[in-house]
């Protein structure tokens, strides 16, 4: 007879194949899932760095007034769209046209003084040649007086003439004599007269004398003051941050707004420090940003790595050298170029969050730029008609007061 142990055995006994197989079945799965994901890490993943810690970054351009005064007008608010070139801010003028008046004045009445120094050299040059006919008048004199001291000379012992008159005859030469000094010497200050002036004048004409060119320079600086009450815009771009108000006393270089142009956008992406080992310039980065979701994609392209961490350009830096310390992974920024078509169907603003993944299977690349930049990054034209209309300003004034000259 069965005891009841070995019955109770026996379904036990029976299920294990089953539960077995069941094991089995459970460790393949885990094995082969396993082996998936080594090979997805292994030929995927392995050839690409992500990072959600990246943020849209672009030019904020401030808009500071070059000179100070008052706030007559206000063109522009936050949000507003604004052309290059285009015054953003006015300031009250009255002060600036005062001192361009003035310069403006100084600059003609220096052009005719100038034009003194020129018209003296004619003066002098005659001044030399009346000079010159004194000495031959006082060399005539001489010969004169000397032939009439001879022939008395000669006469003095007969009687003829008295020595009184010889005496005469004698103070008339020496007059002569004193006079020619006096007329070369006449002549000798009026040529250093004429070279001294000459100095002033050779070699230059009047709207190059150095003189002309000072009392110039103020007149494009007091031109310049008075074109500057109006605030152009650099750029096309965006208004954001206005702070000035209307009536409000600014001195130069205070900022009263921002351009942003969305044009010129970029993302920086802060890799950890591991993550940064395959990351070359030139390499493609896939970009989404939260604002659109994931069904925008935008397709950059590595330009640059940082040269330093975060922390190190911190305002106020980590003190690693203190007792208690810590190991934080830093993040290195990681310059990303946006194709600019994509920027001007999807519009991004600067400080949106962005997720990065970088493509790094070819690493052929430089991980630091080696050569200068050859063109400017950004640049402006509209500062440059200021300095024209300067120039013609100037030239209307030299060309007013010069003359015949």
């Amino acid at each position: 007879m069965t005891s009841p142990q070995t019955s109770t055995q026996a379904p036990h006994a029976a299920g294990n194949p089953a539960r077995k197989k069941a094991l089995i079945s459970l460790a393949s799965v885990v094995v082969i899932a396993g082996l998936g994901w080594t090979a997805y890490e292994w030929l995927v993943a392995s050839h690409y760095e992500s990072t959600d810690n990246a943020y849209v970054q672009g030019n904020v351009i401030q808009i500071t007034p070059q000179i100070g005064g008052t706030v007559m007008a206000i063109l522009a608010d936050d949000t507003d769209y604004v052309k290059a070139g285009q015054p953003l801010v006015r300031l009250d003028p009255a002060d600036a046209r005062v001192a361009l008046d003035q310069a403006e004045a100084n600059l003609a009445q220096t052009v005719r003084q100038v034009r003194t120094l020129y018209a003296n050299n004619g003066s002098l040059g005659a001044q030399i040649t009346l000079r010159e006919s004194d000495v031959a008048k006082a060399q005539t004199e001489i010969s004169r007086a000397t032939d009439d001291f001879s022939r008395r000379q000669a006469l003095v012992g007969n009687g003829a003439v008295s020595k009184e008159e010889l005496n005469h005859a004698q103070t008339q030469l020496a007059n002569g004599k004193s006079a020619l000094a006096a007329a070369q010497a006449g002549v000798a200050a009026a040529k250093e007269q004429l070279v001294s002036n000459q100095t002033m004048t050779d070699g230059i004409s009047i709207d190059k004398h150095p003189s002309v060119l000072a009392a110039a320079a103020k007149v494009r600086e007091a031109w310049l003051a008075s074109q500057r009450a109006a605030l152009p815009a650099p750029v096309d771009g965006y208004v954001a941050r206005r702070t000035v108000q209307l009536g409000q006393r600014v001195a130069a270089g205070t900022p009263l707004m921002a351009i942003i142009p969305l044009n010129q956008l970029w993302v920086d992406a802060n890799f950890k420090e591991v993550q940064l080992r395959n990351i070359r310039i030139g390499q493609p980065v896939k970009l989404t940003a939260d604002v659109y979701g994931k069904k925008v994609e935008y397709k950059g392209t590595v330009t640059g790595l940082g040269v330093g961490t975060g922390a190190a350009f911190a305002l106020l830096p980590a003190q690693n050298a203190t007792g208690n310390w810590i190991k934080v992974v830093q993040r290195v920024p990681v310059r990303v170029a946006l194709d600019a078509a994509e920027v001007a169907q999807n519009p991004l603003r600067v400080g949106l969050s962005m997720d990065a993944t970088v493509d790094v299977s070819n690493t052929d690349g430089k991980m630091l730029a080696d050569a200068p930049r050859a063109t400017a990054l950004v640049q402006t034209t509209v500062y440059e008609s200021l300095d024209r209309g300067a120039t013609e300003e100037v030239r209307k004034i030299v060309a007013a007061n010069v003359g015949r000259h």
